[in-house]
């Protein structure tokens, strides 16, 4: 028999019990607590013995059956759920960090990444260190005895930079780093990050997954596929747990002790737009695809920022890492910060809003926004433009999309 598509092996995950009135959707567990029918089932619930539920901060039914589903698709060793894709990427590196670390990245992240990074892991004694992750000498010159980790977005925003997954791996392979990747910017229906290299995904579950923008959460998911006896902080569990040290400390000690869990309801919404994921994931990206290559003939658009137009610095690798339609996404530049917020406050049907990959098409000035807290200096660092707009697609048809942009475009003054 063929391997199962992506929705065959979805679709056909088991419930860990089955449900007791035959339902085929997973119920919402709104509950704290679970009872046991002895002490002796008490104690070896809480101590690890058996796999029951004990306290929904620490384990839940209906995120664990969330967890089961990615895990299935993902082909991942763990799953954790959590409330945000920040709170994914601050419990990884609570998890993997000591004092007197330091974590190799890109200047080149998304704003709050950049304020955890840069701010408030200075607190706890990490060091950051912002190099070109497109360059494998500033890589290797970066890298030393204290590095815990190589940490990247695959498409960077709202730089739309991409970073040869494969080559990076390598370096980080032969320096004993692992790789931590937010992939959050493809849908990891159509991206396998453990085949380009990656040890540990982060992804936030509010964009594609959540079906709509209908509820926030985050995904961790280790592979375990890197050896944590190369890494300070994880090496004396590394000797029990080998290459599955790093789920057992998130597991046994951070997630529990940040609360962070995900939310069963959210659990329930986010399992639901799983299930329909790929389909949403392959319109947006196409109409994306469609709509930034008739945007390029637009006049009073710069330029169009999308690694799928054959123009684009990183089209080839690109395509290599996440074929032709990589995401719903898309930047383009108007000739000032002025004309774009013209061009926002003329939209009537494109929504001004944060988020990605709602159902319906968002637009953003993410200078003024999402970095607007940020000094000039850090922005030009980061190669934010305040002539940038960044474009989320949502299930409207190109067409649709191309008139609402068009008519806003013409009341632009120049």
């Amino acid at each position: 028999m063929n391997k199962p598509d992506y929705e065959d092996q979805l679709l056909n995950t088991p419930y860990p019990k089955p449900d007791a009135y035959g339902s085929l959707s997973m119920p919402v567990y709104n509950a704290a607590a679970y009872e046991f029918k002895s002490a002796a089932d008490m104690e070896a619930a809480f101590c690890g013995q058996t796999t029951e539920h004990t306290y929904s901060r620490i384990s839940n039914p209906t995120v664990q059956y969330f967890e089961e589903r990615v895990k299935q698709i993902s082909g991942a060793f763990g799953v954790t759920a959590l409330n945000s894709g920040m709170a994914a990427i601050s419990n990884v590196f609570m998890s993997i960090a000591w004092s007197g670390a330091n974590i190799i990245t890109s200047n080149y992240l998304f704003g709050n990444t950049y304020s955890f990074f840069a701010n408030t892991l200075k607190a706890f004694d990490v060091e950051v260190r912002f190099c070109d992750l497109t360059n494998e000498k500033d890589i290797r010159d970066n890298i030393d005895d204290n590095t815990c980790a190589i940490f990247l977005e695959i498409i960077t925003n709202p730089q739309m930079e991409v970073v040869d997954l494969k080559s990076v791996s390598a370096i980080a392979r032969e320096k004993h780093v692992p790789v931590i990747a937010d992939t959050t910017l493809i849908s990891f229906s159509a991206f396998s990050a453990k085949n380009f290299g990656v040890d540990i995904e982060v992804v936030s579950g509010t964009k594609y997954i959540s079906g709509g923008a209908t509820s926030i959460g985050g995904l961790i998911i280790d592979y375990a596929a890197f050896d944590w006896a190369k890494n300070r902080r994880l090496n004396p569990l590394a000797k029990e747990h080998g290459n599955c040290a790093f789920h057992y400390k998130l597991r046994k000690e951070i997630h529990r002790n940040f609360g962070a869990y995900m939310d069963p309801r959210t659990a329930y919404l986010q399992t639901m737009g799983l299930e329909t994921m790929h389909l949403r994931y392959e319109k947006q990206s196409q109409t994306c695809l469609q709509l930034a290559k008739r945007l390029q003939t637009l006049p009073g658009i710069e330029s169009v920022n999308y690694t799928g137009l054959p123009d684009n610095p990183f089209f080839e690798l690109s395509c290599r890492q996440f074929g032709k339609t990589p995401g719903a996404m898309l930047t383009f530049n108007l000739e000032s910060k002025e004309a774009c917020f013209q061009f926002l406050d003329k939209l009537k049907s494109i929504r001004r809003a944060t988020n990605l990959f709602d159902n319906k098409s968002l637009a953003i000035h993410p200078a003024s926004t999402i970095y607007g807290n940020f000094s000039q200096s850090q922005r030009d660092e980061m190669n934010v433009s305040s002539k940038t707009i960044r474009l989320s697609v949502g299930l409207e048809s190109a067409d649709f999309l191309l008139e609402d942009i068009k008519q806003a475009l013409a009341t632009v003054v120049c």
